[in-house]
């Protein structure tokens, strides 16, 4: 089989099996950038195992370059790295592994290049290139993973039992791969993955995290979220989301199924933005409809308050998953919580007044949040989609227009709380905050324009009301 290689990945393996041949090491590329290439995927990251000291093998290498390029070393590992232009090469001594069945850290010794193909993942990720002078370029592929490639599937090297139950997070990266290559598993390898599931407790939620972001930045999310499901692994690592599964009828009233909703919903996101955040804003933009879900006789199925709920509980998910609890956090609190607000303005007759509040709460997440919203409308009648983005489109005209006029996306009011104390020799108190309060609402409302000092005489007759005086 041919693979292409760019020039300069064919003058990495060059310096890479004279520096091997004259360390007496046999060396070998391995793993997904064989895969990658084979597949036509665009790769930078290059594994290579060497039957020796790997991070000798990356130190010989980088002297054979005129401009020695650094070499980070990781000793606990055993690995060494080398950056060139875009190209990450990673180095390794062969090894064979065994585990004890409450860890996922192997006890590791030196072996062959048969010993480390067969501890791998994936038929498909133990592909490997020689690069020695008897068979240099020749492909090894003791499990038939070109065979798996071509066919589009997913299966261990060795029996999935013992592939999953050594490293549980591999049952991850099945699913992680299936969504990513849109590769079946096979039924043999599901069923491991569902008998092993309990398995996934021992490794760490910093781990699940990364393979939950790879995942959701995939073409189709939905694939690997069902999977997860199927398998019963989403249960154990993200038990809110299953909630969300099923459909409740009573007197032949019955709601969607949330889960399957969601899933849709993350497709159809999936579509227009590369955002991970904005990616799990729809994820959990419906999250609190199990808890708010209410039959009410004569009307149907409620969820009323579903996104305050919702806001509030992105925080908590954020902490259980190992997610940032930072400025990322707290932009997919805030489309959980307003992801209703441009629907309910199509609603109704819209006023100035309710766009200048969207605007001022969006702020310069107003067209993620119309994404989202969008993303949102998965009903299958064609007349409903067409008159649903008819309306947001209308909404956005409108708040383009109010913008333009009234700048209040990031608008800050005229009078500061300081402003407040000073002018009435106030300490930091509730009296402060309701007056400021009342300027923000009266100029969103409308009552008083944007301006400081029609704010200021605004700011007097709140503070008589309210009984100060200064």
């Amino acid at each position: 089989m041919y693979i292409s290689c760019t020039d300069i990945e064919l003058t990495i393996f060059n310096k890479i099996a004279q520096a091997a041949e004259e360390l007496g090491m046999e060396s070998y590329a391995i793993g997904g950038f064989v895969r990658d290439k084979i597949l036509g995927r665009p790769t930078k990251d290059i594994d290579i195992v060497c039957t020796g000291d790997g991070i000798l093998l990356a130190e010989k290498v980088a002297t054979l370059f005129d401009q020695r390029p650094m070499v980070n070393v990781f000793k606990t590992f055993g690995t060494a790295q080398i950056k060139l232009d875009d190209e990450e090469i990673e180095f390794v001594g062969a090894r064979k592994e065994s585990y004890s069945y409450d860890s996922r850290k192997p006890a590791v010794e030196p072996g062959s290049l048969e010993d480390d193909q067969n501890r791998r993942d994936f038929t498909i990720n133990a592909l490997a290139i020689s690069l020695n002078k008897k068979d240099y370029g020749q492909l090894i592929d003791p499990f038939g993973g070109i065979k798996h490639l071509e066919e589009r599937i997913i299966k261990t090297p060795l029996p999935p039992d013992k592939t999953f139950s050594d490293d549980p997070l591999r049952m991850m990266r099945a699913i992680r791969f299936s969504a990513q290559l849109h590769f079946g598993i096979t039924e043999e390898t599901l069923q491991s993955i569902t008998r092993n599931a309990n398995r996934i407790k021992i490794i760490s939620k910093e781990r699940i995290a990364d393979e939950l972001n790879k995942i959701l930045l995939s073409e189709k999310p939905s694939i690997g979220f069902e999977l997860l499901y199927k398998t019963g692994l989403l249960e154990i690592i993200f038990p809110q989301m299953v909630a969300l599964a099923g459909a409740e009828y009573i007197d032949g009233k019955g709601h969607k199924d949330n889960f399957y909703h969601t899933l849709q919903v993350v497709d159809n996101i999936c579509q227009n933005t590369d955002d991970l955040w904005l990616r799990w804003a729809a994820v959990l933009h419906d999250i609190a409809k199990p808890a708010t879900k209410r039959f009410e006789e004569g009307h149907g199925w409620t969820f009323h308050g579903h996104e305050v709920i919702g806001g509030r509980m992105v925080p908590k998910i954020f902490t259980q998953l190992k997610l940032p609890q930072n400025e990322k956090m707290q932009f997919v609190r805030k489309m959980v919580e307003l992801h209703l607000r441009p629907i309910s303005l199509t609603k109704e007759n819209i006023t100035d007044s309710a766009i200048r509040r969207l605007l001022f709460d969006a702020g310069d997440d107003f067209e993620s949040l119309m994404i989202l919203c969008k993303a949102d409308i998965t009903s299958k009648n064609a007349n409903k989609v067409k008159r649903f983005i008819e309306n947001f489109e209308m909404v956005q005209k409108l708040c383009a227009e109010l913008e333009a006029k009234d700048h209040i996306r990031n608008w800050q009011p005229p009078i500061t709380g300081e402003i407040i104390m000073q002018a009435f020799n106030l300490p930091p108190s509730k009296a402060v905050g309701i007056i400021k309060d009342a300027i923000r609402n009266a100029i969103l409302d409308g009552i008083i324009p944007n301006d400081y000092e029609q704010a200021l005489i605004y700011m007097h007759l709140k503070a008589k009301e309210i009984g100060i005086t200064g």
